[in-house]
């Protein structure tokens, strides 16, 4: 399987753009997989093979890469692709119950899309918004507090081809292959839409304006963190390597077992 030659040309165009930002060709792997993801809307052998030949690669090391990130589909999925959040928080919050129903309601399984091809369904590990439990995203745009009432109407309104707006983002909700495009490097414009950071995400800010609280200056002659270790700052071993550790040792225990 291998692409047409405009759909080639094209690609390799998008392709090379993209190579040029990185010191060494390989390293735009995965930004070319999101590229090629958002031709067909999943990698395709035809994608996997079109990378290798990219980047200078071999086809079984783009593979490796592909089956270990989930954000890369081997399978179509939806054209908007919904992630329920079903980690820690999210689950306690009703994260569960959410998947539970939507997808008995939607009738597909994780990473399964519905026959008309609108809706997939992914049972996602964290969305990175607990402060937003229960959390839904939408090819990877936030629905805020969500419940399973509100989850169904979203999967019916995308279905039904409604206007839907995320809760935090942009005021269009891009398709599943767009939204890999802009995740290849390719702005869509939309970034600063919609709200960036909602109440709940601002509550740490606000207490610290209440409280006079300041980040530490930078221009204080300390020591940090990610500054070297010196020579002098290097204990020595508390006993002479190989020889027995010195002192009353517990039975049964490794230093009991060295001694």
């Amino acid at each position: 399987m291998t692409y047409e030659p405009d759909v080639r040309e094209r690609l390799e165009r998008d392709a090379k753009e993209i190579i040029v930002r990185y010191p060494r060709p390989r390293s735009a792997l995965l930004p070319m997989l999101h590229l090629v993801q958002s031709e067909e809307g999943y990698v395709t052998q035809a994608g996997v093979e079109f990378c290798a030949e990219m980047l200078g690669i071999t086809p079984a090391q783009v593979m490796g890469v592909v089956t270990f990130y989930t954000q890369y589909k081997r399978q179509p999925v939806g054209e908007y692709h919904v992630g329920v959040c079903t980690n820690t928080l999210c689950a306690i919050m009703g994260g569960d119950q959410i998947w539970d129903e939507l997808s008995e309601h939607a009738g597909v399984g994780h990473d399964e899309a519905t026959p008309d091809g609108k809706i997939s369904l992914e049972r996602v590990e964290c969305n990175a918004a607990c402060d937003f439990a229960p959390v839904v995203m939408v090819n990877w745009e936030f629905f805020d507090n969500m419940t399973p009432a509100k989850a169904k109407q979203l999967v019916d309104d995308l279905r039904l081809g409604k206007d839907v707006v995320p809760s935090r983002g942009p005021n269009r909700l891009a398709t599943w292959k767009e939204a890999s495009r802009v995740l290849a490097g390719f702005p869509d414009g939309l970034a600063g839409e919609g709200v960036q950071a909602g109440p709940e995400s601002l509550v740490g800010l606000k207490i610290a304006h209440e409280r006079g609280w300041t980040a530490p200056p930078t221009d204080v002659d300390r020591e940090r963190p990610d500054e070297p270790v010196r020579p002098e700052q290097i204990a020595a071993p508390p006993h002479e390597p190989g020889k027995a550790i010195p002192g009353e040792a517990k039975p049964g225990s490794q230093e009991g077992r060295n001694k």
